[in-house]
Formats: C-alpha cells, sequence, structure tokens
C-alpha cells in the first residue's frame, strides 16, 4: 500500500534548504518543513549538501518536530535509471518525511521500491488542474505541487473538487519565464539543462536590441510608424558581442523576460482561507539572510491570521520582506493573465535597501560574537533580529571590536572572515537577561544598505507598479517613475546614497544613538529623549512625528530638521 498523510489542520510553512546552516535557521525561524537534496539527486546541482549532512538536517528538523522533504524531481534519461536503486537506498537512509518527485517513470518506481515512502508531486510536473491533481491522487501521491502558473480561481475549483489530496501553492521567490521550470533558453545559451538542475538564468541576462536594414547593415534607428516595416529586431548578449539574435514575438509578446519575484503576502489570506495545505517558498541557492527573514515574516503573518483572521493586514510583513534583495515583488498569475507591471524591463538588478550583516555564533559572558558578512562602517545601525515574532534589537556602533585580539576598527571587511565582539555593556538600555533568552547562535543580523540614485528608483517603481496591482495604485506616477529611472540609469556615476545618516552631525539623526553626546544632553531634544524612553534602544522614530519631536527653525536660530532620506 502507498503511504497516504491525512491533511493537516493548518497551512504549513514550506522553506528551502540549499545547505546545513541555512536548514538550520529556516527551522529556528519558523519553517514547519523544509525541503533539500544533494546535487546528483534534485535540481539543484549547486546544493551544499553532502549525504551525511542531509541525514543530519532531517534530524535536526525531527528533533525540533519540524517535517524534513528530499527532492528527487530530475527528469530521468537512460544514464539515470542504473543510479535509481542507489537512490532508494539512499532515500530509506534518510528517512524523511516525503519525497518530491516529477518524472512519471521515477514515481512509478519509488512506489513500487519504497511503499512506505509519502511521495510529492514536485511543481515540475505542472499539475495545473483539478484533473490532474486527481490523475495523481489515483497513482498514490499525497500531495501535489500546482504549478505557479495556476490562477486563485482555479485554485479554488481545484480545492473544492479535490479535498482529499494536499496541495500546495508557492508564495514567494523567484518566477521562470517558461512554465515552472520548462526552459531550453539555458541549454541554448550556456549548454547548460534547466531541467537537469543547473539552470544559467539566460532569462535574466541583460540584452540589447538591434535593427537590420534589409541591405544588410545593422544600426540603431529611432522606429516610427512610417519606417517599423522595414526591420527585423535582433538581441545581443552582452558577453557575445556581434552575435546578433532575431526577436520573434506572437500575441503572447516576447519570451525573453525577466520576471520580477512572485509574493503572495498581500493575497496569503486567501490562501488561508481555503485551506491550502503547504505554503512554499522558494530559494534554495540564496542566502541564510534570506531563509531567516522571509521564514519570520510568513511564520507571524500565518500565526497571526489563525489567531484573527478579520483583524488581518500584509502591511506589517511585507515591510519585513522588503528588506530582502529581490527583482520587485509581483502577485504573478493570482488575478489571472501577467501584465507589465509584473516585469522588470530596465533595471534587472536583485538588491534591497538593507543588507545581510552578520551571524551570531555563539554567546558567553563577555558578550555576543557575530561572523561578519557584509563590509560594517562607523554609525551603522545593526539589527539583530532574535526567532519569533517580528521584533528587532537595533544598536549603532562607531568601532567593531576583534573577537580574537580585541583590536577596535571603524571599518570591517567581510573578506577575511572576521568576528567581531558585541559586548553586552554596548546594550545600556536593554534588559541583558532578556536579551540573552532572546538570542541563540545563528541568530541573524542586518544593516541598512546604500544604494545609488538608479537603485533609489528602482525601488520606489517597484512599490508603485505593487500598488497599481492591488488595484490602488497610478499609472500616471508609474509612467513618470519609470522615465525617472531610464534618466538616472544613463547617469549612473556609483555614488551610493544612505538610506538614513551614517554618523549625525548637524543635530540628531532621529536614532537615538547610545554614543551620540548632542542628543542625550542638548535641551533641544528633551522631548524626543522622553519618546525614546518608551521605544527599543535605536528604533527610528516616525517620520511624521519629527515636527512634534523638534523645536522649529523659528524657536531656535541656527538649527534645522533632519534632512529626509532618499
Amino acid at each position: 500500500m502507498v503511504k497516504i498523510v491525512p491533511r493537516p489542520h493548518r497551512a504549513e510553512l514550506l522553506m528551502p534548504a540549499g545547505s546545513l546552516e541555512k536548514l538550520q535557521i529556516a527551522i529556528l525561524y519558523g519553517a514547519d518543513a523544509v525541503y533539500l537534496g544533494t546535487p546528483d539527486m534534485s535540481l539543484r546541482t549547486k546544493s551544499d549538501f553532502s549525504l551525511e549532512e542531509v541525514i543530519e538536517g532531517v534530524r535536526f528538523a525531527h528533533d525540533h518536530g519540524k517535517r524534513a522533504y528530499l527532492t528527487l524531481n530530475l527528469f530521468s534519461h537512460n544514464k539515470d535509471i542504473a543510479k535509481l536503486p542507489l537512490f532508494i537506498e539512499t532515500i530509506r537512509a534518510v528517512r524523511p518525511d516525503g519525497v518530491i518527485i516529477a518524472d512519471p517513470g521515477i514515481f512509478n518506481y519509488v512506489r513500487e521500491q519504497a511503499p512506505e515512502l509519502e511521495l510529492h508531486i514536485s511543481t515540475q510536473a505542472n499539475v495545473c488542474s483539478w484533473l490532474s491533481v486527481d490523475f495523481w491522487q489515483k497513482q498514490g501521491a499525497s500531495l501535489c505541487v500546482l504549478a505557479r502558473e495556476v490562477t486563485y480561481d482555479e485554485l479554488c475549483e481545484i480545492r473544492e473538487r479535490c479535498p482529499d489530496i494536499k496541495l500546495e501553492a508557492f508564495v514567494h521567490g523567484a518566477m521562470c519565464m517558461t512554465y515552472s521550470g520548462r526552459c531550453l533558453l539555458s541549454n541554448f545559451m550556456a549548454e547548460r539543462g534547466a531541467n537537469q538542475g543547473s539552470c544559467a538564468n539566460s532569462c535574466r541576462w541583460h540584452y540589447k536590441v538591434h535593427m537590420k536594414l534589409k541591405d544588410g547593415t545593422v544600426k540603431e534607428l529611432e522606429l516610427t510608424e512610417e519606417n517599423l516595416g522595414l526591420f527585423e529586431f535582433l538581441l545581443e548578449e552582452e558577453c557575445r558581442q556581434g552575435e546578433l539574435m532575431p526577436i520573434e514575438e506572437d500575441e503572447r509578446g516576447s519570451y525573453i523576460l525577466n520576471s520580477k519575484d512572485l509574493c503572495l503576502m498581500p493575497r496569503l489570506d486567501d490562501y488561508l482561507k481555503i485551506g491550502v495545505d503547504s505554503l512554499k517558498v522558494e530559494g534554495r541557492n540564496k542566502s541564510a539572510y534570506y531563509a531567516a527573514v522571509t521564514a519570520r515574516a510568513y511564520r507571524q503573518a500565518i500565526d497571526d491570521w489563525y489567531k484573527a483572521p478579520e483583524d488581518w493586514s500584509p502591511e506589517p510583513y511585507m515591510e519585513e520582506l522588503s528588506t530582502i534583495p529581490s527583482r520587485g515583488y509581483t502577485l504573478a498569475f493570482h488575478d489571472g493573465r501577467l501584465r507589465n507591471h509584473a516585469h522588470n524591463y530596465d533595471h534587472t538588478k536583485t538588491f534591497a535597501d538593507y543588507e545581510f550583516a552578520g551571524l551570531v555564533t555563539e554567546l558567553d559572558q563577555n558578550g555576543i560574537h557575530v561572523a561578519v558578512k557584509n563590509r560594517l562602517e562607523a554609525g551603522d545601525v545593526l539589527e539583530l533580529l532574535p526567532p519569533g515574532g517580528l521584533q528587532a534589537i537595533l544598536i549603532r556602533l562607531y568601532s567593531f571590536e576583534d573577537a580574537r585580539t580585541g583590536q577596535k576598527n571603524e571599518v570591517v571587511n567581510a573578506g577575511q572572515k572576521p568576528v567581531i565582539l558585541l559586548r553586552w555593556s554596548l546594550f545600556d538600555q536593554e534588559n541583558i537577561k532578556r536579551l540573552q533568552q532572546a538570542l541563540c547562535p545563528l541568530t541573524v543580523i542586518r544593516k541598512e544598505k546604500s544604494l545609488s540614485q538608479a537603485e533609489w528608483d528602482r525601488l520606489r517603481l517597484d512599490q508603485t507598479a505593487r500598488k497599481i496591482e492591488l488595484g490602488h495604485g497610478s499609472e500616471s506616477l508609474y509612467e513618470k517613475q519609470k522615465d525617472r529611472l531610464q534618466s538616472s540609469l544613463l547617469v549612473e556615476n556609483g555614488e551610493r546614497i544612505p538610506k538614513t545618516p551614517r554618523i549625525g552631525t548637524s543635530g540628531c539623526c532621529g536614532r537615538g544613538c547610545n554614543g551620540c553626546m548632542i542628543f542625550w544632553h542638548d535641551p533641544l531634544y528633551d522631548k524626543a529623549r522622553k519618546l525614546l524612553a518608551r521605544k527599543k534602544q535605536g528604533e527610528l522614530f516616525d517620520r511624521d512625528m519629527r515636527d512634534d519631536l523638534f523645536l522649529s527653525e523659528q524657536d531656535i536660530p541656527g538649527t534645522s530638521l533632519p534632512a529626509s532620506t532618499p
């Protein structure tokens, strides 16, 4: 008999695990389950797992009362069949809670050779209808991962017609330009098989458009209604200069696109209402910071919805997700056909106005040991993100103590893998005992990131596009911001602009840092100090409070309010 597991009472949060460390972080930050695999068994040739680490990872999940699913979702060629007996032996040694499969032949083989294993159908199988879900259920699958292309209305019908099988839907992560990864572009451009786990992401590359005259000359010409019929269009990839590829377009549009990243947080309540059993986050190749922040945002959002669904709002969780590097967020196929707002045509970089600052390695009687992950400079505010809830512990530092030598530096670079010590004495406005209870090894730390003007313009454009998808944005504002982005891209000069002041000079920056003598002693900030006493150390004042916090220029000659952020 094939193992069939009944549907859970609550939706699970399923997080990616690209390494043992990321698996542990995802579990600590709220994942109910993780999916993982070794490079030879899954569609991730860059997986950092050895077989021993997979076994250790599954044991870690089980020790914490969580589930672990093993990926076996490659499309098999004849050369792969001889490996299947070893795969089955390996899977049995790992003892996962489910095996994710796409290939019907492999599904049938595992079902016959290891009937004790729970079988999940991968998104690579492109399940888009209730008829396909019903088929796989009859074959013995206990869960179907639906394709990203399934709309919400289709999902509702699938749930209604297939009430007894578990359904899994993607809620966050990268979008593929083809049906759930069925792509040959990578094979053609880089001889790397997307369906064998080695996609080169050719759809993300930077291309130029050229126009070719009928006499064979290639020129950059301005298109008008009068001359449009004279040309054919060609692409040039930046690393293949002179190799011109024709663009062919039908009524669906051009196929070489850069999709924004999927984020269904604004519609998460829809998925919880109809009983989607597993909410899946993509990203096994992404950072430990991504794993932590994404898990804690969705964990809190799910828990809060179950506590009070009528009062639930996505905004606080979207603020958290905005600190993760992305290509911009889109609802993708949730409402049906994609619109132009789901793509980035001008600026395809993945970034955010925050970045991974460090990872807690240990806590001792002296303080917190932190492995540095990005450059730290005097004036940076570190935000420690303890597992559980959305709270953050903020502290501004003007020097960084080497945990090994005790030497203090104003700048620390991550290249030499330094470890710094945050002494407990630095947290002079925190309850140290509670702080020690909240933090643990693998606690993630972030900081603000300075961006170029084009990047700030891209973020604004992304926010407006997201509002338009949600039905309350301005198309005219979107077009203006798009023009501004294109202009700033033309004059990109490498200058980096911080989100907030690094070190307050002419007055207070609004952070209330522990090292700012002006803030703590100048009568100008008396009211601000009283309000700060009710806030967490380093917490930023709301911008609309600033007029109330500080005296006006008329009251104090020679003073001015802090500059606004970009």
